[in-house]
């Protein structure tokens, strides 16, 4: 399990109201409850000890954010999720992605899907230039305006 599983949880939560929820994998157990501060995190790994995982996920959202704005920097252009939803890299399971990185693509190119309430929403590139970082793992939910690529137009 890692720090990106449990913001999807997290987000996961806020969007569908969840009060509480409880996931165990890989031998680690992870329960997250709402309390009236916030989302309080409980962090267990089986069999040893409890930690909490707030520091980790405050230094992997610092951390992020710096590659991001470093990223931003350089003058890439993001492509954004137009709604929340499901992100997926490829039309079907077993089908090769759209896109890759390293990849030059053309305005009008799917470069992916979003399901939103079962409908498959084709997303396309409104930008020239060459593919330099996908930002969200398939299957990954995404939320409105959130950085699914960055393109290099300069490619």
């Amino acid at each position: 399990m890692n720090i990106k599983e449990i913001k999807d949880m997290i987000t996961l939560m806020n969007e569908n109201g969840l009060v509480e929820m409880e996931m165990e994998k890989d031998g680690i157990k992870l329960r997250l409850k709402k309390g009236n501060a916030g989302i309080q995190q409980e962090f267990t790994v089986m069999p040893m000890h409890q930690a909490s995982v707030t520091p980790i996920l405050n230094q992997a959202n610092q951390t992020l954010a710096q590659k991001e704005a470093d990223l931003a920097a350089k003058g890439f252009i993001e492509i954004k999720s137009p709604m929340v939803g499901t992100f997926y890299r490829a039309p079907a399971p077993d089908a090769p992605p759209y896109i890759q990185e390293g990849q030059n693509i053309d305005i009008g190119q799917v470069v992916c899907i979003v399901e939103a309430m079962k409908l498959m929403n084709e997303i396309k590139a409104e930008v020239k230039g060459k593919v330099v970082k996908i930002l969200v793992e398939n299957a990954d939910p995404v939320e409105f305006g959130q950085t699914l690529f960055l393109i290099d137009p300069g490619k």
